[in-house]
């Protein structure tokens, strides 16, 4: 069987969004969903103390993950990748950057929702061991009415002993 192909998306890095990258990340969302968060929900998510995390590549904003934490549990808020870089590992990326700091906080599970019209994230989120633990009915707003969402949680331990597997490997 062949190798899946490689892309490469160049260097990108993973820092805090301010109220400075709001502008460009509301548009990020704009592009991207047809009922999109303002810059108001993002400037509330900051002011909360979420973790917001834009993904920077040569000082342009090419994606973004908002992900809120209590009671040992995280939850992923809002993921999303700028259109030109799909495909090329990023959203795996911020997955992945969104999962070591659930866990670096003393997290014990991970949750999300998706749309099961959505099947690169949901096939994304099986990829990194989350699995379905249930249906929210009409929980998106979505063109002609509401759409449904998946629930999707990860056991961060279990994700950090598979990790830690793959790498001795």
């Amino acid at each position: 069987m062949a190798a899946a192909p490689q892309f490469e998306l160049g260097p990108i890095t993973n820092r805090r969004m301010t109220e400075d990258d709001l502008i460009e990340v509301a548009a990020v969302e704009a592009e991207s969903y047809a009922f999109p968060w303002n810059v108001g929900i993002f400037r509330e998510c900051i002011r909360s103390g979420y973790c917001c995390r834009v993904l920077d590549r040569d000082d342009e904003i090419v994606g973004y993950a908002i992900m809120a934490m209590g009671a040992g549990e995280a939850h992923v808020l809002n993921v999303c990748v700028r259109a030109d870089v799909r495909g090329q590992q990023a959203g795996r990326r911020v997955m992945q950057w969104l999962l070591d700091e659930a866990l670096a906080l003393g997290n014990a599970w991970i949750f999300l929702e998706v749309r099961p019209s959505n099947r690169p994230a949901v096939l994304l989120y099986r990829a990194l061991g989350f699995t379905e633990v249930g249906i929210r009915r009409g929980y998106y707003q979505a063109v002609g009415g509401r759409e449904d969402a998946l629930v999707h949680r990860l056991d961060l331990d279990a994700w950090r002993l598979a990790k830690a597997r793959v790498k001795q490997a």
